[in-house]
């Protein structure tokens, strides 16, 4: 009975053991393996970071965490770290990794296995407008660089796709509005989050274009990686229709997208800057108010001290001040200043009145206003003392004034039935050059009522010169610079040509192109003395530049007829200007007339280079390396600088023979011009002597060296047709050695 009892006893305590033991291998069995599994984050609603716990959540969170579950595995989601999910399968820190379409090569190469499709992916075409849209094998698409692996996938299943890959989602929409692509390409669930942005307004969905892929995870193949992707597989195979598609609704139907400042602004940013520029302007209203009511205050004082209260005209301040503006603003207009008074006024105050008086200063004034232009000015000081700055328009304009404003003033009282006719007394000053560079317009004034105190003193009436040599001159500047556009096209200007010649041979190597212009009222013109006058007014580009394309014209003309010339050009020092590509000019205009450059000299006067040297070395550097030889003209004519002729690189010296011709001791001369010679022979460069104009002169030349001359020994300038018809050589008297 004992025994019986003892043995029931061990047979409980095995059973119980027993019930332990196999509890215990429940436990275990019912234990869940850790997953961790990394996604992106610019995906939602696909994945995204919860907005409290800030923990990975999303469509394919949800699902993954179900699979997983089934799966025997508990799962936890990692943001990955890297910039695409190829990179991130190289990471051991993640079990698995999704999601993919396919199986795809890891950033390092490594080979990778995929799990069963989690669920079908709607791919969708965004582009800024409906319409159609080329096949996708003919694409330009632009995609999330996080997206590598999806656009292996699309490549494979669309071979002839072209696919752009950016970092964010606002580059793609820059690079989709800029043309660069045709479409954007993203899964539906993240569009329908994306395109909630107000500012992507203007995008649209491509339903037609829509496609489906894959959403799967995946990992490294290893067995590891095998193994764990086998039981996602199971797990997967578990999950039904009917929850994949309540995760889906669950997160598809909330309002995940949150305003950003951006979207308030592009949202409500019409009535902020409304709001901003209403209140702007309310406060830009005041102050131009304010401000307009100062500067009301100021002109109304300006006015005052700068203007007669009784005629309207400018006061004697006034005078001062708008004659400098006009002059440093017209430099090039040729202007006279007249001063003028009525005799015996006084007594027409005390005969007719001071009202009479003032109505006549008025006439006289605003009759004069009439007739002046916005650059001439009109001033009343002392009375009856009236000035005015105008441009110079000759003796017609003379009569003009004198008609139209001295005449009615003479006779303004008895056209009103009073016997009273008025005598006017004028000075007028003709402004010279240095008026102009030093502005002292009280004593323009003075010189001007230099000669209306004499015509007064004379007790006569009308007008006096102060300076008649000085008003001749202005009329005949005015008659060259206003005619100088009309020459041009009449044909009054035209281009003669001295030949160059080798006084050793008699052989004519060259010309220098030379202007002459047979004026249509003056007739004709010294060179000395328009080219000054169009250089002090900044017209002689003007001229050179039609000198410059006439020389071309027959250059060519001469080279079609088989006679190939090399002609010299002048420069004027003021045609060169850091606007001006010089260079370049010279270089078309051989192009344009089929020339070659060594058939154009450029002549610069060695005024120009001691003038702007920085300049005209530029210059010059620019013509040689187009081939073009440049001269220096006029070397020794009294600005020599041997500093310069070491800097400057030029072709050619001209040799000026001030020194053989000007007053002073002739054997120093004829001694400075032998060291000259040598010294430019010594540099390597070229020489031409100007100017010579008897045999001694050549003979000399050329028994120290120099032997091409030119000058009216040889020949005077001569007309186009006539140069062209010389043959190579000249007879010269005493040619040869």
């Amino acid at each position: 009975m004992k025994r019986t009892l003892r043995f029931r006893k061990i047979l409980a305590m095995l059973l119980c053991a027993a019930a332990a033991l196999l509890c215990l291998t429940a436990l275990g069995a019912n234990a869940a393996e850790p997953l961790t599994v990394g996604v992106p984050e610019d995906r939602c609603p696909v994945f995204y970071r919860d907005a409290e716990t800030g923990d990975p959540v999303g469509i394919g969170v949800d699902l993954m965490r179900a699979a997983a579950e089934n799966a025997g595995y508990s799962a936890a989601f990692r943001f990955i770290e890297e910039a695409t999910l190829k990179e991130a399968l190289d990471n051991p820190a993640y079990d698995v990794v999704m999601p993919f379409g396919s199986a795809i090569a890891s950033a390092s190469g490594h080979a990778t296995v995929v799990s069963e499709n989690l669920l079908q992916t709607p791919f969708t075409l965004v582009t800024t407008e409906k319409g159609e849209l080329p096949p996708l094998n003919r694409l330009r698409v632009g995609m999330l660089r996080s997206l590598g692996g999806g656009a292996e996938t699309v490549r494979q299943l669309y071979p002839g796709i072209e696919i752009s890959m950016f970092e964010t989602m606002p580059e793609c929409v820059k690079a989709l509005r800029a043309g660069q692509v045709d479409a954007l390409l993203h899964n539906s669930y993240v569009w329908s989050y994306v395109l909630q942005k107000p500012s992507y307004s203007d995008l649209a969905v491509q339903p037609a274009a829509m496609f489906s892929m894959d959403f799967r995870a995946g990992t490294l193949d290893t067995p590891e990686g095998r193994e764990r992707i086998a039981r996602l597989d199971g797990g997967i195979a578990l999950l039904t229709d009917t929850r994949r598609q309540a995760v889906i609704l669950d997160h598809t139907s909330q309002r995940l997208y949150a305003y950003d400042l951006s979207d308030y602004l592009y949202e409500y940013g019409a009535f902020l800057v409304l709001g901003i520029l209403l209140f702007a302007a309310v406060i830009v209203i005041f102050v131009l108010r304010l401000r307009a009511y100062r500067l009301r205050q100021e002109e109304k004082l300006r006015h005052l001290l700068e203007h007669d209260p009784l005629t309207g005209a400018l006061s004697l301040n006034g005078f001062r001040k708008r004659v400098e503006e006009l002059l440093r603003a017209h430099p090039d207009i040729p202007y006279l200043l007249s001063y003028s008074n009525i005799r015996n006024f006084k007594y027409i105050n005390d005969s007719l009145g001071m009202a009479a008086g003032d109505e006549l200063l008025c006439f006289w004034a605003a009759r004069s206003a009439e007739l002046l232009s916005e650059a001439e000015a009109i001033g009343r000081f002392e009375g009856d003392h009236v000035a005015v700055l105008r441009r110079i328009g000759g003796d017609e304009q003379m009569l003009r004034d004198e008609r139209d404003i001295v005449d009615p003033l003479r006779s303004y009282f008895t056209d009103r039935g009073k016997e009273k006719r008025i005598q006017v007394c004028s000075g007028v000053y003709v402004l010279t050059p240095e008026d102009y560079r030093q502005i002292n317009v009280d004593h323009m004034l003075d010189l001007a009522r230099v000669a209306e105190k004499r015509v007064r003193e004379e007790n006569r009436d009308g007008y006096e010169f102060y300076n008649p040599n000085q008003w001749e001159r202005g009329q005949r500047v005015t008659d060259i610079v206003s005619h100088l556009s009309a020459a041009l096209r009449s044909g009054e200007i035209q281009v003669w040509y001295q030949p160059q010649v080798n006084f050793d041979t008699g052989e004519v190597t060259g010309a220098e192109a030379l202007c002459r212009w047979n004026h249509a009222k003056l007739g004709w013109l010294r060179p000395d003395e328009f080219v000054p006058t169009l250089e002090e007014t900044g017209l002689i580009y003007e001229l050179d530049r039609f000198i410059w394309d006439r020389v071309c014209q027959d250059l060519r003309r001469w080279n079609e007829a088989g006679r190939r010339r090399t002609v010299s050009v002048n420069l004027s020092r003021c045609d060169l200007r850091e606007d001006r590509n010089i260079p370049g000019e010279f270089y078309e205009l051989i192009r344009t007339y089929g020339l070659t450059a060594d058939q154009l000299r450029i002549e610069i006067t060695e005024t120009a280079y001691v003038e702007d040297a920085e300049l005209l070395i530029r210059t010059t550097v620019k013509l040689r390396e187009f081939g073009f030889q440049v001269e220096m003209d006029d070397f020794g004519s009294g600005y020599s600088s041997l500093h310069m002729l070491k800097e400057v690189p030029v072709d050619r010296i001209k040799l000026d023979l001030h020194f053989l011709t000007g007053t002073g001791d002739p054997e120093r001369g004829r001694i400075i011009v032998s060291h000259m010679i040598q010294m430019v022979d010594s540099l390597g460069m070229k020489l031409i002597a100007e100017g010579v104009e008897n045999a001694a002169q050549a003979k000399f030349l050329q028994s120290r060296g120099c032997s091409e001359m030119q000058g009216f020994f040889f020949h005077k300038p001569m007309p186009a047709r006539e140069f062209e018809q010389m043959d190579g050589t000249l007879p010269i008297p005493g040619a040869g050695r």
